[in-house]
């Protein structure tokens, strides 16, 4: 393309190619809206592309659902003792959040639970936290929301105390609401370090947050923790807490399965062979990528944010 901001010249600046990529993935139409001119503040026109994404709903059974959209996917079980909601959108898509939450009833807004830490994901914090919400997280999100982060050319700052999660664990953490078990887990970095999974036990809903990307070549944010193979490690662990009937809520893309995260688990680990193979034997990145060994994934996993040469070149520096 033409545009002095191309896909490639975005991720050259994250620094994807060198192996210190950190961000999330984006919707295909945002990805165009942001190639389409230069902006001089990238951040403020992420947050205005994907809050411009209109919210569409899924039921997930009595009283839980599914909100798709400005961002990360967000699960809300609502009841009598309040909303419990997983991830939040980014900032600009606030509103259309409060008025989806609203129409499900006048119950308060209880608890949030952050999957990780990506803007996209826990960008509206401070809103919930302004509701009444509790903020539930790992530890290791408090900490990178603490810190400054320079990501895909936009300049993230530390969130200011009111964006913090309230209440963080190192491993485990349950929640009883509104007569569900809810199961929290850290998930080794995969992702990032930041990552849980968030397990409703008698609905046998998962929520893997950023861990699986449905369908699509996903993001791997080398920055603060991930890797190909940590990748895999969580894909693996969170169909150990699966069986034919969950239903499993990826951070992006549609609504999965076991035999939907299984098919990803099972790519993830065909590339990761396939790319250390070649690293292996002496290849540079350049001879690989020149190689194209996804050539025949490519159709099916290589049509969201991440082009399949820099999903390869994220794996090649994550082994």
């Amino acid at each position: 393309m033409d545009s002095l901001i191309t896909r490639r010249h975005m991720l050259r600046q994250a620094g994807i190619l060198s192996g210190s990529a950190a961000l999330v993935a984006f919707t295909p139409e945002w990805l165009w809206a942001l190639q389409a001119k230069p902006q001089p503040d990238q951040l403020a026109q992420m947050r205005a592309g994907m809050g411009a994404t209109p919210i569409t709903s899924q039921s997930l059974g009595p009283n839980l659902t599914m909100l798709a959209g400005p961002g990360g996917n967000v699960v809300v079980l609502n009841g009598p003792d309040g909303k419990v909601v997983v991830d939040t959108f980014v900032q600009p898509a606030w509103n259309n959040l409060k008025a989806a939450l609203d129409k499900m009833g006048n119950q308060r807004i209880a608890t949030l639970v952050d999957t990780h830490w990506h803007f996209d994901h826990a960008d509206n914090n401070e809103q919930f936290r302004k509701a009444g919400a509790a903020i539930v997280a790992h530890d290791n999100t408090k900490k990178r929301l603490s810190e400054s982060h320079e990501l895909m050319g936009a300049k993230f700052p530390p969130a200011p105390a009111a964006a913090l999660p309230t209440q963080t664990f190192a491993n485990v953490h349950a929640l009883d609401a509104n007569g569900e078990k809810i199961a929290l887990g850290h998930i080794p970095p995969a992702h990032t370090d930041t990552d849980i999974y968030i397990k409703f036990q008698n609905a046998n809903v998962l929520h893997l947050g950023d861990v699986f990307f449905n369908g699509m070549y996903p993001f791997i944010d080398a920055s603060t923790g991930g890797s190909i193979g940590g990748m895999i490690t969580g894909a693996e662990m969170g169909a150990k807490m699966a069986d034919s009937k969950t239903q499993i809520v990826p951070g992006h893309g549609p609504l999965g399965d076991i035999v939907a995260l299984n098919t990803y688990r099972d790519m993830l680990i065909t590339v990761r062979d396939r790319i250390a193979k070649l690293k292996n034997s002496g290849q540079t990145l350049p001879q690989v990528l020149a190689a194209s060994p996804t050539k025949d994934l490519d159709a099916t996993w290589g049509k969201g944010f991440m082009a399949p040469n820099d999903f390869l070149a994220i794996v090649y520096n994550t082994i």
